[in-house]
């Protein structure tokens, strides 16, 4: 299929080929009949790709502090991989668009295969022939309504929700600041409702176009005297700025024609410095609008599918989608004057040129070809199939730690070749076979795991998948790398023990901490010392912001996705199993954990997982107390021994084992020797995580079997 592709680097948008997305549960898979490209939004995306790294940097220094912190604990070199992987992870453009239902992916009621529907969403309502999109994020079309017009649906939803926050009453009279697609679609819905409307834009032939959509009055200069003259000096009602600027003018602006308790809504992209006099005068009532609606930006609701109980929101960005559909099918709404430009997907770089300043231009639209009748093709081939002796390796899943880790730590120990890579979206499949040099991309795991040239997988996607994907391809006799966790449960960790059990193929999991060099070095340090360790492993996680997918079932939560880690690195010290776990919560967040273990040797070790700190304080602490001697590690760059009254300090920059972890497997691999980690290993750190987990749900100590059973 063909989609549209910008690159973060700064090269113009290009249309590629892409292998199709799967219809994954709870989405739908749309065969796109015409997509309309956002001015405001998508020239801001282009701007900034098209910036150098000076504009990109000045435009999130947030990330900027990020990387100076990431360069400071891994080094310049790391960094760099890192920002070049983000670099090389391409935005999809795209938001809104009509097309028509091909498949109907599992938990997804009320569509058909054969709908018309619109669909909105960054990253899944994209400029691409076909696109899979959360339920939620797709209103039926009505009958009546054109795929050109239900192509504006998401931008007419966020210009209804702009009008739903300014409330406007029948016969207020009420300006709208900024007259492109959202302005003159609010113009139009204002009017729809029962008021009088005032336009303004610099552009004098959009306040022309505004009039004729039906504003009583629209100005391209003097918009106090325009404002006074409309409202017989009393001031609007309410003003709606739809201005994309950074710019503070325009809601200085709305402030200073607005009547005394009047209010003003911020829809556009604007600047915010606001003139507090003019506010506090008039004693104004600011109001932002939410894109397109309640459920915008919540997970819950856009990706998992669980919708707002109407009777509580009566207006989540689905149904006013549905209702600016409605309004259009009823006539009160005209989108279809609003086109300017039309291109064919094949001709969309064209389309850019003019977004980027070849012309004046209002909405532009996206055509395609009509839907394909035989199954999408989700397998790729890039022609990079020359022969090659040495392990082919795949990957499932790509993303930014697959990309800026694992990937280098593979090529660094070289001795392979790449063979697929399949993600679950056709773009960032076929971006990363042209950045990595994968021979085909993919949006089916088959593609791996039925390539017989393909003899080692890697397992990078979300966890709750990990558990799954490991058993499939043990069985299908291929080495495993799976990325941590390996199962968030019992069952899934079951299923990779048995395929282990049966399979001839190696299986390692990131476990990476016990392969950094100064853990080795610690871990040298213990060797032959006489009684138990005590070890105490205190970690400062950090927040996560509360929408992240981890938190969610696709996670399974910090304990599960990290502390496997740690758990890991302590057996690793201990030199044997965890056989039981104990460990308290504080109040309200269960993440914020006190463990104690006990290991099968006698060992002690305490971890303390605190994702409430500051990122100022290194991440990881490990110290480890034993027969006379005290050792701290300070997060993989600093090792202080202490023995005999002496200390010894040794540094090095930040390494936390990745890469003498995969060129362990990668060794394996190619002489067939043993794993990198024993897999009694790997399970015993697994069933310690879910005992983790456990003991937190229910306040006990959990015991943990051992390998030989006792």
């Amino acid at each position: 299929m063909k989609q549209l592709r910008q690159d973060y680097r700064g090269g113009a948008p290009e249309v590629v080929e892409a292998p199709a997305p799967r219809a994954l549960p709870g989405r739908i898979l749309v065969a796109t009949r015409a997509s309309l490209i956002s001015s405001g939004t998508e020239r801001q995306i282009l701007e900034l790709a098209q910036a150098t790294l000076a504009g990109k940097a000045a435009a999130r220094p947030d990330l900027v502090r990020q990387v100076v912190r990431t360069a400071r604990r891994e080094g310049l070199r790391r960094t760099a991989e890192k920002v070049r992987a983000k670099l090389d992870d391409p935005a999809a453009p795209g938001y809104s668009l009509a097309g028509e239902v091909l498949e109907i992916g599992r938990g997804v009621a009320g569509l058909a295969v054969g709908d018309r529907v619109a669909c909105a969403g960054a990253g899944f309502a994209s400029h691409a022939e076909i696109n899979a999109v959360p339920r939620n994020l797709c209103a039926r079309i009505p009958k009546g309504v054109s795929d050109t017009e239900a192509s504006f649906a998401t931008v007419g939803a966020i210009a209804l929700q702009g009008v739903r926050r300014a409330a406007p009453a029948l016969g207020e009279r009420v300006a709208v600041s900024g007259l492109g697609l959202l302005g003159l679609l609010t113009v139009q819905l204002l009017k729809a409702n029962g008021c009088q409307v005032l336009g303004y834009d610099p552009d004098p032939a959009r306040a022309a176009l505004a009039r004729e959509l039906g504003a009583e009055h629209a100005v391209s200069a003097d918009l106090e005297g325009a404002a006074a003259a409309f409202t017989g000096g009393a001031g609007a009602d309410a003003v709606i700025v739809t201005a994309a600027t950074r710019s503070s003018a325009p809601v200085n602006a709305a402030a200073a024609i607005s009547r005394l308790g009047g209010r003003v809504v911020l829809v556009g992209l604007t600047g915010m410095e606001i003139d507090r006099d003019l506010f506090y005068r008039r004693e104004l009532d600011l109001r932002l609008a939410l894109s397109t609606g309640p459920g915008r930006h919540d997970p819950d609701y856009e990706i998992a599918g669980r919708d707002y109980p109407l009777p509580h929101v009566r207006w989540t960005g689905q149904r006013n989608m549905e209702a600016f559909l409605d309004l259009v099918a009823s006539g009160r709404l005209t989108p279809a004057p609003l086109v300017s430009h039309r291109f064919a997907i094949a001709n969309a770089a064209q389309a850019y040129h003019l977004l980027g300043g070849g012309g004046p231009h209002l909405a532009i639209l996206l055509d395609y070809p009509a839907p394909p009748r035989a199954a999408p093709a989700r397998h790729l081939s890039l022609s990079r199939t020359a022969t090659d002796t040495r392990p082919g390796v795949g990957f499932i899943g790509f993303g930014s730690y697959a990309r800026g880790t694992l990937l280098p730590a593979l090529r660094a120990a070289s001795g392979t070749t790449l063979t697929a890579v399949v993600t679950s979206r056709g773009l960032s499949a076929r971006s990363a076979a042209d950045s990595a040099g994968f021979a085909r991309a993919a949006t089916e795991p088959g593609a791996v795991l039925e390539d017989p040239g393909t003899q080692a997988v890697v397992i990078a996607t979300r966890h709750d998948s990990h558990a799954g994907y490991a058993a499939a391809a043990l069985r299908a006799g291929k080495h495993v790398f799976c990325e941590k966790p390996l199962a968030l449960d019992r069952e899934g960790l079951d299923a990779v023990r048995a395929a282990a059990a049966e399979a001839p193929g190696l299986l390692t999991v990131g476990f990476n901490r016990r392969f950094a060099p100064l853990m080795g070095e610690m871990k040298a340090a213990l060797a032959g010392m006489a009684g138990p360790l005590q070890i105490l492993y205190r970690v400062n996680a950090g927040p996560l912001p509360p929408e992240s997918w981890i938190h969610g079932t696709e996670g399974g939560g910090r304990l599960l996705g990290e502390c496997c880690h740690f758990l890991d690195a302590m057996a690793h010290l201990a030199g044997a199993p965890a056989v039981s776990v104990q460990a308290v919560a504080a109040s309200g967040a269960g993440d914020v954990v006190s463990a104690l273990l006990r290991f099968a040797d006698g060992s002690t070790g305490a971890l303390v997982y605190a994702p409430m700190g500051d990122p100022a304080l290194p991440k990881e602490q490990v110290e480890v107390f034993a027969a006379g001697r005290a050792l701290r590690l300070e997060d993989f760059t600093r090792l202080e021994i202490a023995a005999c009254g002496r200390r010894k300090v040794l540094r090095r920059k930040q390494d936390k084992g990745q890469r003498a972890l995969m060129a362990a497997f990668v060794a394996a691999i190619r002489e067939g020797g043993a794993p990198p980690i024993p897999e009694p290993e790997i399970f015993a750190a697994t069933e310690a995580s879910l005992a983790l987990e456990q003991a937190v749900r229910t306040g006990r100590a959990v015991p943990l079997q051992r390998q030989d059973g006792t």
